[in-house]
């Protein structure tokens, strides 16, 4: 995928996202004018519902209250005996004892009277018993017929009913009346919905936009393995087909030039070999299929003899490998072969990507339980925008006007895979034109 079809996605993406907001924002405006009005007109109509409730129960209050002090030796105010203790509950002063069923039947013949169709629980305090009486759950049916059930349908205390000792009194309490279902509309808000919406697709689009990015990275990856891996095999195949050519050419006395092609084929082949091994024993390590054989060894002695073997096959035009081991503690459970691989392969870049004389130092420290490997090298360094991916399979760091390095793009990658399997952490730190730094770090023998 090409950079301008990924810009034109993204535009694309940016268009649709945008229109998917106006969109959302219009209907958001519209609803809320709409719930805004429809909530103006509810809480109108229960302004004058909850009016006209409240008027029509202390009315029916007072005649209960006036019927029950008909014979009452001293009466009370009538007009100052109910009181509204909150929206759905009422209390009625008397001034004698008075009986539940016959203030059930009062209550139900003036509810009547007054068209109140609520179910209704009533409580009793005598303060000359000292008792308080509270009523099951009476029922409205329909067709201003009440009920009384044969259970406590509510789970209500004379505490919940704010029932106090304090003189004689009885209360009304309405339990089905909710004045919060208006109140929860109100914090209803489209909003959230539009803000679900917007926050799916934005991740939908993020999500896509990563996809096609990375798919692109890995194209490019694969393409640049592609031609990297055709040019490595390509030139001992090129070479060996040559010298062979030039071998059956040669006369059967000229025993020098067989044998130095010979010579030449031998080693292009050893070669190309090599590099078919690596490509397969990165193919195995994908499919796990590689065992590590751990042992416990000194890594000071395996370092010394990967210093010794790579100055002599890599440096021999120049270059040096120091080592300055400061760990007191250097015994590791380890596999061998792979962590001189791993050191090899290290050093080898440090030698490749360095356009002066190579330096490169090996330092060891202990740090709490582990054993740090520190490789410090003069070479070319990396930008930053480039290390994050230095160990990603097949890729290859841009080097720039040095055009002379050769490989896969696979070095990095089994170091990081063979470190992440010894349990270890691998870091690197560079400045570009100041070398690079590689910090390893394995766990020590137990």
């Amino acid at each position: 995928m090409s950079r301008k079809t990924i810009y034109a996605v993204v535009i694309l993406g940016l268009l649709s996202l945008t229109s998917i907001l106006v969109v959302q924002l219009i209907w958001v405006k519209k609803t809320l004018e709409i719930q805004e009005n429809d909530i103006a007109i509810q809480n109108k109509e229960d302004s004058l519902n909850a009016r006209d409730f409240n008027y029509n129960t202390v009315r029916a209050l007072q005649n209960v209250a006036k019927t029950i002090q008909t014979n009452a030796k001293d009466p009370i105010d009538l007009y100052g005996a109910v009181k509204k203790i909150n929206e759905n509950q009422y209390t009625v002063d008397i001034t004698e004892e008075l009986q539940p069923y016959y203030l059930e039947t009062l209550l139900k013949k003036s509810f009547y009277a007054q068209n109140i169709d609520q179910d209704f629980v009533y409580g009793i305090y005598d303060c000359f018993l000292d008792t308080i009486y509270l009523s099951k759950l009476i029922e409205f049916k329909g067709d201003s017929i009440y009920e009384t059930t044969k259970e406590q349908t509510i789970n209500l205390t004379a505490k919940d009913l704010n029932l106090k000792k304090d003189g004689h009194y009885f209360t009304v309490y309405f339990p089905s009346l909710n004045n919060k279902s208006i109140e929860a509309a109100q914090f209803f808000s489209p909003w959230l919905y539009i803000t679900a919406i917007v926050i799916l697709v934005v991740v939908f689009f993020a999500y896509s936009l990563v996809i096609i990015i990375r798919q692109k990275r890995l194209s490019e990856v694969k393409t640049d393995f592609i031609n990297n891996m055709t040019h490595e095999l390509k030139t001992p195949i090129s070479t060996i087909s040559l010298s062979s050519e030039m071998l059956m050419r040669s006369e059967e006395a000229d025993l020098e030039k067989i044998k130095r092609y010979a010579g030449i084929i031998y080693k292009e082949n050893k070669r190309l070999e090599n590099q078919v091994e690596r490509v397969l024993n990165v193919a195995k390590l994908d499919r796990d299929q590689v065992v590590l054989k751990k042992e416990e060894f000194n890594m000071h002695e395996l370092l010394l003899e990967v210093k010794e073997n790579f100055e002599f096959n890599h440096l021999a035009n120049g270059g040096q490998v120091l080592l300055d081991f400061q760990g007191t503690q250097f015994s590791i459970q380890a596999d061998p072969v792979h962590m001189t691989n791993v050191i090899y392969n290290l050093l080898d870049n440090a030698a490749k990507y360095c356009e002066e004389t190579p330096l490169i130092k090996i330092t060891t420290r202990n740090e709490r339980s582990k054993l740090m490997v520190i490789i410090e090298d003069n070479g070319i360094g990396i930008k930053r925008e480039n290390l994050g991916m230095i160990f990603d399979k097949f890729y290859r760091v841009p080097t720039g006007n040095l055009h002379n390095v050769k490989g896969f793009g696979l070095g990095l990658y089994y170091v990081k895979l063979i470190i992440d399997a010894h349990h270890g952490k691998i870091e690197v730190r560079s400045s570009l034109g100041k070398g690079t730094t590689f910090l390893i770090s394995l766990p020590l023998s137990t």
